[in-house]
């Protein structure tokens, strides 16, 4: 995610935005005198998605140097050419094969990467896009109908994950961050888990509960794999849901490819006894921050990916490994620079500076090249595309 320099907005904007925000603020304000307080990951889920009014479910523009934060789809169309060209190998297998995309943002990704599809013979018999906004599947829908008209009826929407067996590939770019996560600290050697109640002037604040034995569990289980327990005062997200999610997302893909890109750390890397503050962040107008409990339904919040929960979530339901490597490295490996060498004789001196800065973007160790990981996993098929398994770091989980 990008950061900019704050822009200014119309006072009018602000004062609707404001509104907006009030309205899902009354909605979490009765959540919690109901129950006296609620989890943050209760929290997370209608500031991000509570129906017409979170962050993902409204009107709020989110991508770009317009939104909140930039990613690799809005950046120009290399991105997702490299990746339709990787998993061509897999939808070219069979007929009936289908790409489904969870979360597809603008519909950028879609756009180009069935341009790219088409022009190597590997186009999906269908395109399902997964995505519980609608505002942005109207979105998705005017830019797929802008760019690919004549591809428009191979794409669907599902309202939820398919509940009949498939085959593909499955692709998920900057989805798992997004996921609501319990947040927790460590008090006199117990994890507590962080809830958000009111004080009596009804602003939002933190307070701590005992923790319930799915995320003791969890933490308990992140302690073994550490071979030691938390310090105190230690303060981290966990997600003990993400194997249900996972399998209800890929469990009925019976042969293919299921690959998620996402900024994230292995487990002892996310753990580490420094990053005693966890990973969770806020963004608005391409700032970051932690001020978690601010503007519901206008900010984004975000926790980085434990890549190794990941791993496990999929082995339960039998989904192996297939590689799990850097962005950078995956792209390379899957021809971006064929790409980017080819795009750049065909256009000006302008367009070839964008290119040359969105290769930079994609690749660089200080941009998303290192910070974004590809993880993917595999079953039923005869081969993974080489490059998922582009210098493995599948070890370090």
């Amino acid at each position: 995610m990008g950061l900019h320099l704050l822009k200014q907005t119309d006072p009018e904007f602000e004062a609707a935005e404001q509104a907006h925000s009030d309205r899902l603020r009354d909605v979490i304000r009765g959540e919690i005198r109901a129950a006296g307080s609620i989890p943050f990951w209760r929290f997370m889920e209608l500031a991000l998605y509570a129906p017409g009014l979170g962050y993902y479910s409204a009107g709020k523009t989110k991508f770009g140097e317009a939104g909140d934060f930039v990613t690799a789809p809005e950046l120009g169309t290399l991105f997702a050419r490299t990746c339709a060209r990787a998993v061509a190998p897999v939808l070219k297998a069979s007929d009936d094969n289908v790409f489904l995309e969870v979360g597809a943002g603008t519909g950028a990704f879609a756009a180009a990467a069935l341009t790219e599809l088409e022009q190597i013979d590997a186009l999906p018999a269908r395109y399902q896009i997964l995505d519980r906004s609608a505002e942005l599947r109207e979105r998705q829908r005017e830019t797929l109908a802008a760019r690919v008209p004549h591809l428009l009826d191979r794409v669907e929407w599902l309202d939820v994950p398919p509940e009949d067996s498939w085959r593909g590939v499955l692709f998920a770019n900057e989805v798992l961050d997004a996921l609501p996560v319990h947040r927790f600290v460590i008090r006199d050697g117990e994890p507590h888990e962080l809830h958000v109640a009111l004080d009596e002037a009804g602003n939002f604040g933190f307070v701590e509960r005992e923790a319930d034995l799915m995320l003791l569990g969890a933490i308990r289980g992140i302690e073994e794999d550490l071979d030691h327990r938390l310090p105190e005062g230690y303060v981290s997200e966990v997600a003990p849901q993400l194997p249900y999610w996972f399998d209800a997302v890929c469990g009925t893909l019976s042969a293919g490819l299921a690959v998620f890109i996402d900024y994230g750390y292995s487990r002892r890397e996310y753990y580490r006894p420094d990053r005693n503050r966890g990973t969770l962040l806020s963004f608005y107008r391409h700032r970051a921050h932690e001020q978690f409990l601010d503007r519901p339904g206008l900010q984004d919040l975000t926790a980085s990916v434990d890549f190794t929960a990941l791993a496990l979530a999929a082995t339960r339901v039998r989904f192996p490994l297939a590689g799990f490597t850097s962005q950078a490295n995956f792209l390379m490996a899957a021809g971006l620079l064929d790409l980017f060498q080819l795009e750049q004789l065909q256009v000006g001196e302008i367009d070839r500076y964008r290119l040359a800065q969105e290769i930079k973007r994609l690749t660089l160790p200080g941009e998303m090249g290192e910070r974004f990981k590809v993880i993917s996993f595999a079953r039923g098929i005869d081969h993974v595309p080489d490059p998922f398994q582009a210098y493995d770091l599948s070890r370090t989980l």
